[in-house]
């Protein structure tokens, strides 16, 4: 166990608590006093008279309140990024800069909102806001597309329209007052140790300052991009009078890759993961495309989706496919945590009090003698990137010359108390053909292997035969992608 250095300060040396922070909001600079730090950015907003950002679900499904925030996308460059203001914690937005669909039209519309004019893609208009904004982000970043409103519902005008403005303004390279304050702005998030009555808020910018405040705040709540813990502000459902954010910590924002290995910080944007990783494993890419919308990817973190340790999250199942390792790292030092080890009961993990989740570290190599790896993943919900699923499944297989099995991971979501692995099958393949026959005889096993629940997403026998039937369509389509 190696030991990571303390803090200088000890933890009674720690900055001074602040009444104010501040933020830069469609140009210009706002300072927020004596205002709860836990008030969602879209609350505020609407407070504060900006009523053109839109309340929809307030569950971050709908894209009505979609602001655009400057920042640092996966190539180290500023970018307009769209994200859910329903998500947002009042207080993680300081020193970052806001736009919101009053600030787009300077005399004229934007070319997105005149593009929505020409195609008629505005009907009742209280969705049109949060996709004028969506459309915003990613004109800039000159990638307007179908993808570009993905995490934006409509009821009214059936999508033709808002695509042909999508379409509409594609451009090569846009010159204006927006794309000159992308080339000026500065992103530099300072520490931030801010309270408002007995509420607290506080961004540390090492890892040795979180650790330091963990131990005085054992009871605090870690947040990064909030996109879980954001559900609870927006429905008001639970209180978190301590807050500790970790998207300023530098050490957490790390991806790095060797010959034999990625790891991941904790707190690296799950867009960032997508832009970066894409193609390195194919498990990942598929089930980041489906994770959710780009308003949640840009602000999700993979430490957060596994630390919040929900049986139906959609990472764990293909960490758990592809044997991932959790540097855990507390005061005292850290420790590497297999993250098949990691989950011990419903919402429940391996992690002491003190601890954070530092990295996830995902190996490359291929089972000794293998000559070929089989990996993909897959998620059942009603609603496609919008929506919980039913079962999220992970497969990993490694193939000798002989087109034998000679190492099997089958991982699930959404059929236990916990993400877990069909270890039994796994271990029945074991020296097994890679064959139709070998599968069928591992589906009979598998829709017996987990008790999983019936709820309103779908039953208990539904969701035993996505179980089996999953791992029937891996192998149709490995067979159909390498023509064995």
């Amino acid at each position: 166990m190696s030991v990571v250095q303390g803090s200088d300060k000890a933890p009674e040396q720690m900055p001074d608590l602040q009444p104010q922070f501040r933020f830069t909001l469609n140009g210009e600079a706002v300072c927020l006093t004596n205002i709860s730090p836990t008030l969602t950015l879209l609350d505020w907003l609407r407070q504060s008279g900006r009523i053109g950002t839109k309340e929809g679900c307030g569950d971050g499904d709908c894209g009505a309140c979609t602001v655009a925030v400057i920042g640092q996308g996966s190539d180290g460059q500023l970018h307009y990024q769209a994200m859910n203001s329903c998500l947002i914690p009042i207080a993680a937005i300081a020193d970052r800069e806001i736009i919101t669909v009053e600030g787009l039209a300077n005399g004229e519309l934007h070319p997105v909102q005149a593009a929505m004019v020409q195609t008629g893609g505005s009907q009742c208009g209280y969705c049109t806001p949060g996709f004028i904004m969506s459309l915003f982000a990613a004109y800039y970043d000159r990638r307007v597309d179908d993808v570009a409103v993905e995490g934006n519902l409509c009821r009214c005008t059936g999508y033709i329209p808002i695509r042909k403005a999508a379409k509409q303004v594609t451009v090569a390279t846009p010159c204006d007052a927006f794309s000159d304050r992308l080339q000026q702005a500065r992103l530099e998030l300072s520490p931030l140790y801010y309270s408002n009555g007995s509420d607290r808020f506080y961004r540390p910018t090492t890892l040795a300052e979180v650790l330091a405040l963990l131990q005085t705040h054992p009871t605090a709540t870690l947040v990064a991009g909030a996109t879980d813990l954001g559900l609870e502000l927006s429905n008001h459902t639970k209180s978190f009078p301590i807050l500790i954010s970790l998207e300023a910590v530098a050490e957490l924002k790390t991806l790095t890759e060797t010959s034999d290995a990625i790891e991941i910080g904790a707190v690296v944007p799950l867009s960032h993961i997508e832009d970066r990783l894409r193609g390195v494993f194919p498990a990942l890419d598929e089930m980041l495309r489906w994770f959710a919308a780009r308003q949640v990817r840009n602000r999700a973190t993979m430490g957060g989706n596994i630390g919040t340790a929900s049986p139906i999250g959609d990472l764990p199942p293909v960490l758990l496919a592809l044997d991932a390792e959790l540097r855990l790292v507390s005061a005292t030092g850290e420790r590497q945590v297999a993250i098949a080890d990691f989950f011990t009961g419903y919402r429940q993990t391996v992690l002491q009090p003190g601890e954070v989740i530092a990295s996830i570290r995902i190996p490359k190599t291929l089972t000794p003698s293998a000559v070929r790896r089989l990996s993909q993943s897959y998620k059942v919900g009603k609603r496609g990137t919008d929506d919980i699923s039913i079962v999220a499944a992970a497969f990993t297989i490694d193939l000798n010359a002989d087109q034998q099995i000679i190492h099997a991971r089958l991982a699930y979501g959404g059929v236990a108390a916990t993400p877990a692995r069909a270890i039994a099958v796994e271990q029945s393949l074991i020296g097994q053909p890679w064959n139709h026959s070998t599968i069928q005889t591992a589906k009979a096993t598998l829709k017996n292997t987990f008790s999983p629940l019936t709820d309103l997403r779908g039953s208990a026998e539904y969701r035993k035969l996505l179980i089996a039937n999953l791992f029937e369509k891996f192998f149709v389509e490995m067979e159909e992608k390498f023509r064995f």
